[in-house]
């Protein structure tokens, strides 16, 4: 859990917490700060891709592998002199989140003390959230930005050797190599990719630029900041609403989740000037994206429970491309237009992909898709 609050919360996602103190002190202007967290979206989708594949073969490398590329990537965005250093580090930085998720799944499978207890995949996957939390709060403790970024590396690295010194392998068992999907069930999976590729698109808004448009509001950087804390608290609720969401369906949950997402960077465009409003859409929108993730498990289960993981991974690797995209694109618009416009535009397309579960059929052949 640790691991995952490192390499997501204090190093892929804090990038767009302390973006505004790096944009006043190296000039990283907001075209190029977007196009970097597009780039680093691609880096994690292209380690996670590399994490599917080896990581039944080699998790406890891949897991040193996270470490190393998260804390080399931090500690380059701590020591950087000019924008262009720092923008690389922040997409080297990214390779560590997307080689730790599939190598800790592995992990946890053959662990024999965490094998008989498939909820602690859930309970290490919820280190984003706290993660999140812990990046806000050195940002108010710490009195440079460019010390957060020192102490994730510390952070990661410590997780890394904590997480292979504490893994207690068991006897090997089955591949976990699964035959490669068919045609018919990518075709049971349009809905649901779209979805979560205008997600993606979408919440790159808040992810890149949430805290920058709350500065350029008047939001003062402790209000920003606990702004911030806000999307880390609403991703920790996910595990108390679970059970309710659960019963809604994996298309109910992702319309009424996904819009929640999309109903809170509407709220930050319109009110981020207005405190207790900002607050409020920073708590929605954390509860809304990770709940939305967690729908997405959900949807593909529905379609092909065999499949679950090779499903999420392609669910997951599109919604962060589809970040990937929003990101550049929303960093465009920003500089052209102002924050508040791109932020409109993309609870518009945000409530295009919770729209995707009312189009969605019910997977009525899902054995067959299975068989296949």
């Amino acid at each position: 859990m640790a691991l995952v609050a490192a390499t997501y919360g204090l190093v892929r996602l804090a990038y767009g917490l302390l973006l505004p103190d790096v944009q006043a002190e190296l000039g990283l202007g907001v075209a190029a700060a977007g196009a970097a967290s597009a780039g680093a979206s691609v880096v994690y989708c292209l380690c996670a891709a590399v994490g599917f594949v080896l990581a039944a073969r080699l998790p406890r490398a891949l897991v040193a592998a996270a470490a190393t590329g998260a804390a080399v990537g931090a500690v380059g965005m701590a020591t950087a002199g000019d924008a262009t250093v720092f923008a690389c580090s922040a997409i080297l930085a990214s390779s560590g989140a997307g080689l730790a998720s599939p190598a800790l799944v592995a992990l946890l499978q053959r662990d024999r003390a965490a094998a008989p207890h498939p909820r602690l995949q859930t309970v290490v996957n919820a280190g984003t959230g706290p993660g999140l939390v812990a990046a806000a709060a050195l940002a108010m403790l710490l009195p440079d930005w460019r010390l957060v970024w020192l102490v994730a590396a510390v952070v990661a690295v410590a997780a890394a050797v904590a997480t292979l010194l504490l893994h207690r392998p068991a006897s090997a068992g089955g591949s976990d190599a699964a035959l490669a999907p068919s045609a018919r069930w990518l075709a049971a999976h349009v809905s649901a990719i779209a979805g979560a590729l205008l997600l993606g698109v979408g919440s790159a808004a808040a992810w890149s630029f949430g805290r920058s448009i709350l500065v350029d509001a008047g939001a003062s950087d402790t209000a920003s900041l606990v702004a911030w804390v806000g999307i880390g608290v609403g991703g920790t609720v996910v595990v108390a609403t679970a059970r309710p969401l659960e019963r809604l369906g994996p298309r109910g949950a992702w319309l009424l989740t996904a819009g929640a997402t999309g109903a809170a960077t509407a709220a930050l465009a319109a009110g981020a000037s207005v405190t207790a409003l900002s607050l409020v859409a920073c708590v929605v929108f954390g509860w809304g994206y990770t709940a939305a993730s967690g729908a997405l498990i959900g949807w593909t289960a529905s379609i092909d429970p065999g499949r679950a993981a090779a499903g999420t991974a392609m669910l997951f690797v599109v919604l962060v491309l589809g970040q990937a995209v929003g990101a550049a694109a929303i960093g465009v618009v920003a500089e052209g237009v102002g924050l508040a416009v791109a932020f409109a535009a993309a609870a518009v397309v945000t409530a295009g992909g919770a729209a995707a579960a009312l189009v969605a059929r019910a997977p009525r052949h899902a054995a067959r898709v299975a068989a296949d």
